[in-house]
């Protein structure tokens, strides 16, 4: 399979994925056997489960209340958790111990090229794991990427994207037929808008490419090798400088994003989607909505490590966190969306809601999905990043 082949395998994945989402029909199918799984198969029956510990490197959002207190609840098995907010946190991490103090971290699918290098991580015995569960473009996206030597080293939690938030009552009028990335520089947002330096970058690109200013076949080109890479960000770093005025702060986790706009002055944002639809579900004056130039989306799951100690509660774990109501407990709590067969029998009506909005139009079938990264992509990556934050 060419290089090209897998990132456009990559985007279908996570459209399929979307589609089958939003698209109930596609579902009822696996209702009756997922109403078998919320209450079966991750129920305890044997003696190891019934006590122990497990400990989990997290991100920070994708665990919400009572997803924890639940399966501590119906297993006896304790729960230790490391949080963290960035994938380059999770990594430095599990370098530093060579994945001792873990039995399961938590990777994004397009860094699959990273942790394989480092090799820290452990192998599935699959034998052991509830598949089947699984939204099949779902499994695909883990298995496409996340296998090697004949063995699988990734399973999915939750998607979802980064795009456009905003607050509502700051910013009216803005539609997903004219919303950019470019609108995230337009004048009136001068000082008032949040994101990532990395996604930033990402973003000027996309929108480039989107207008004939910078074309880089969506940013794929950028993958191709570094001295393409090179030629395309530094065009767009050269535009995130010169306008970085724009910017009041520069985000790194859930929780700043959300006091970015509830209490740091920040009107439009390029976020992940659970800060924003979390507000939004609270009430909040804030919304979230793909752009023109389509969503960028990610898949997050599960990896063992090799220094995990306690193996049988680790399976334990992902088979109830595979579960279709455990998976729409994740999705409504987190504002994320749900990975696993017969969930959206289980979601609430605000989270359907929420992501029809988030997602109008054709924008199902604009979402870019991040592909897997090369070790040298990240580092120049990182290395842009910074010269943006430091100008």
């Amino acid at each position: 399979m060419t290089k090209q082949t897998d990132l456009r395998n990559s985007t279908n994945l996570t459209l399929l994925a979307a589609r089958g989402f939003t698209r109930r029909t596609l579902l009822k199918g696996a209702l009756g056997a997922g109403a078998v799984a919320a209450s079966g198969p991750w129920l305890v029956k044997d003696a190891f489960s019934s006590s122990g510990e497990l400990s989990l490197l997290n991100w920070d959002d994708e665990l919400p209340n009572p997803v924890i207190p639940n399966f501590e609840k119906k297993t006896g098995i304790k729960v230790k958790t490391t949080p963290f907010s960035q994938n380059e946190e999770q990594i430095n991490k599990l370098q530093a111990t060579a994945g001792e103090g873990f039995d399961l971290c938590e990777p994004t699918r397009d860094r699959a090229p990273q942790f394989k290098e480092l090799d820290v991580l452990a192998p599935f015995d699959t034998n052991k794991l509830h598949l089947d569960n699984l939204l099949p473009s779902m499994l695909e996206a883990s298995t496409s990427v996340w296998t090697w030597d004949g063995k699988l080293y990734h399973v999915p939690h939750c998607w979802g994207s980064e795009a456009i938030a905003w607050r509502t009552d700051l910013a009216p009028g803005l539609t997903y037929d004219k919303l950019s990335y470019g609108t995230l520089w337009a004048p009136e947002f001068k000082g008032k808008m949040q994101g990532r330096p990395h996604s930033l970058l990402l973003g000027i690109g996309l929108w480039m490419d989107h207008t004939g200013k910078l074309p880089s076949n969506r940013m794929l080109d950028a993958f191709k090798d570094e001295e393409t890479m090179k030629k395309i960000y530094d065009v767009i770093l050269a535009y995130a400088i010169e306008n970085k005025a724009q910017v009041k702060q520069f985000w790194d986790s859930s929780d700043n994003t959300k006091s970015g706009f509830m209490e740091n002055g920040c009107v439009i944002g390029q976020t992940w989607d659970g800060p924003p639809l979390s507000l939004k579900k609270q009430g909040k004056p804030v919304t979230y909505m793909a752009p023109q130039e389509g969503a960028i989306t990610w898949v997050d799951g599960w990896a063992i490590t090799k220094g995990a100690k306690n193996i049988d509660q680790a399976y334990e774990w992902l088979n109830y966190i595979h579960s279709p109501e455990v998976s729409a407990q994740v999705a409504d709590g987190s504002g994320y969306n749900p990975v696993v067969k017969g969930s959206d029998a289980f979601l609430s009506e605000v989270a359907k809601k929420n992501f029809s909005e988030a997602y109008p139009g054709d924008a199902l079938s604009k979402l870019w999905s991040r592909p897997p990264e090369p070790s040298w992509y990240a580092e120049l990556r990182t290395q842009y990043a910074e010269k943006f934050k430091a100008a």
